[in-house]
């Protein structure tokens, strides 16, 4: 993949710094809270939620489409050409989608393989050059309380994240080790 014109537009700072191996990165924040960058040709980097089983957690996707709620493509071009990565379809949404039952249906409207909060908004800009995500949680474990850390700014909110974890502690310590192992896909990708 030569990554020499692309920029790596990412949620949090963890993924910014598994994109920093690959090349240069601009840091947008959830739903493009910091703005789209302004770069050519864009990547959407991170980590994105599966909309169907056989999508385990750290499943690499290089997405060839993008579309939004109403299924309608936003974006679709070939892929970056990341090793052992799926190709797939992403749906760019604005919110976090945690609930099994939205889940299954946003893939049967869409046919969506994994959704998540940035690749629409940088596929509406007409820069999007691909889309490659890693699978952080399933239809079967949530995020949980780690929803509740996130801010649009893609910094954590300490806060949140003690309430969510006291909500949910068993269910958001196994979703922040399946984060983890997302983010470890990412950084492989780095290196392929």
């Amino acid at each position: 993949m030569d990554v020499g014109r692309l920029t790596f537009a990412c949620a949090t700072t963890a993924e910014q710094r598994a994109a920093r191996r690959l090349g240069a990165t601009a840091l947008i924040g959830l739903a493009a809270a910091n703005g789209v960058p302004e770069a050519e040709r864009l990547v959407s980097f991170g980590i994105a939620g599966a909309l169907r089983d056989g999508l385990p957690v750290g499943t690499v996707i290089d997405a060839t489409r993008v579309v939004d709620e109403a299924g309608t493509v936003l974006w679709e071009g070939g892929p970056l050409g990341v090793a052992a990565a799926s190709t797939g379809t992403i749906l760019g949404t604005d919110r976090i989608v945690d609930d099994p039952a939205a889940r299954a249906a946003l893939h049967e409207a869409t046919g969506a393989d994994a959704v998540d909060m940035e690749s629409g908004t940088l596929a509406r800009s007409g820069r999007l050059a691909g889309c490659i995500r890693a699978v952080s949680d399933t239809p079967q474990l949530k995020l949980a309380g780690l929803a509740a850390g996130a801010k649009a700014d893609g910094t954590v909110d300490a806060a949140g994240l003690v309430r969510g974890f006291a909500r949910a502690p068993l269910e958001t310590a196994r979703a922040a080790r399946a984060v983890s192992r997302a983010l470890q896909s990412l950084k492989r990708v780095a290196l392929t």
